[in-house]
């Protein structure tokens, strides 16, 4: 007769009891232990599979089930017990003889489910009990990091930095989060949660695009900036061209989203002449025509001031050297 010790590992981040159905016919057909009691243990329980709950289980208990039943299943903790599964790996590399070792997967993590513990690791610290500074913040005084985490990932992008990025982008996501669970302690009729900017993002995604969601046809991607243009005019209403454009971006950025916006809505406006001014408004004047230049012929003035910035930073670093 074989013996047989089964290590059924389970996702902690779904719902328990959602498993496989070779699964359940391994839970239901065999023995089942685990080393402690658990949501999961319980919804079993609840449909009528036994568990035997063992503290401190061993190799050598898990051998002698094995013996006794011909196949027990080892129901996994929520990091996999991975202990236990080398003491028996090592046993039985030893005494091939005595069971065979068997991984089996009842359910596994989706992909996107370690967003899960962004939020439950951001909720335990802006909770009672958590972090004292956190739990101070406002909407206000985060604002300010929000800015400097998007300033950073942008330079993560410009050096080609993809680790760098990684980093950046996590520490992006901690601001989403952080917001996020601060807008649950406001009152009933402002209050929102982290699953309300999903869903909202999700339903954006779907009404602008769909080429994919839907039945519209695009042929390249002007068609789909037009078919994503298009929608988003629909939803917004706006009243102006120049309304919901970002005000706190820098100023060269802010110019060119200006002159996109108005050339999209064709809406020709005279540049101002700065030949008729002085001082700030002149050197204000010739900057715009300067950004409105670079636009003309596909250059992003934002991009490039900021690299010839930098790399005379370079050249000042090397001569102070």
């Amino acid at each position: 007769m074989t013996h047989r010790i089964v290590l059924l590992v389970t996702s902690p981040r779904l719902p328990p009891g959602l498993l496989t159905a070779a699964a359940w016919d391994l839970l239901r057909a065999h023995p089942v232990w685990a080393g402690a009691p658990s949501a999961q243990t319980a919804a079993l329980a609840g449909s009528g599979v036994a568990v035997r709950i063992e503290p401190a289980p061993t190799a050598a208990g898990l051998l002698a089930a094995a013996v006794e039943y011909g196949t027990v299943v080892w129901l996994a903790g929520p990091a996999g017990d991975p202990d236990l599964a080398r003491e028996l790996g090592l046993r039985l590399a030893r005494e091939p003889g005595l069971a065979e070792l068997e991984l089996a997967y009842g359910s596994w993590d989706p992909p996107g489910a370690r967003l899960l513990d962004v939020v439950t690791a951001i909720d335990r610290l802006a909770s009672p009990g958590g972090d004292p500074w956190k739990r101070a913040q406002t909407h206000e005084s985060l604002a300010g990091y929000l800015l400097e985490e998007c300033y950073e990932t942008y330079d993560a992008i410009e050096a080609g930095d993809l680790v760098g990025l990684r980093e950046e982008l996590g520490d992006l996501l901690l601001q989403v989060a952080l917001h996020a669970r601060l807008a649950e302690n406001q009152p009933p009729e402002t209050r929102w949660s982290i699953d309300d900017v999903a869903g909202g993002l999700v339903d954006k995604l779907v009404r602008r695009n769909p080429h994919v969601f839907g039945d519209e046809q695009a042929a390249d991607i002007p068609e789909v900036m037009e078919i994503w243009s298009r929608a988003k005019r629909a939803e917004k209403a706006r009243e102006s061209a120049m309304d919901g454009i970002a005000l706190a971006q820098p100023a060269l950025a802010l110019a060119g989203k200006i002159l996109s916006r108005a050339a999209d809505a064709g809406v020709a406006v005279p540049l101002p002449d700065e030949s008729t001014m002085e001082g700030s408004e002149a050197l204000g004047a010739a900057l715009l025509r300067t950004v409105a230049r670079a636009r003309e012929q596909g250059l992003d003035a934002e991009a490039a001031l900021r690299r010839t910035a930098l790399a005379h930073a370079a050249a000042i670093r090397a001569a102070e050297r």
